[in-house]
């Protein structure tokens, strides 16, 4: 199992990009959460097998329809084997 950050910038809100990586999360098989920030871009960590972890990060560069992603930061984190789902969180 592995876990990563990522950032996502552009035209990333207000386009159902947390709603959009919630459904693809629950496709591919990985757990962790998405939230938008307050400026402007979108933060999710993503746990799971690094097959899986990898083609949800693919989905993030790519985005829903409407979004225009400029550009993804990816860093790793720490597992930590407890999430259950794909969680949409508050704004941060």
């Amino acid at each position: 199992m592995i876990r990563r950050r990522a950032i996502v910038a552009g035209d990333v809100q207000g386009v159902g990009f947390r709603w959009g990586a919630r459904e693809a999360a629950q496709r591919l098989g990985v757990t962790g959460w998405a939230r938008n920030r307050r400026d402007g871009t979108v933060e999710a960590e993503v746990e799971g097998e690094p097959e899986q972890v990898e083609r949800m990060l693919d989905w993030l560069r790519a985005g829903p329809p409407g979004a225009n992603v400029e550009s993804v930061t990816i860093s790793e984190a720490e597992t930590r084997g407890d999430d259950d789902a794909f969680r949409i969180h508050e704004t941060a």
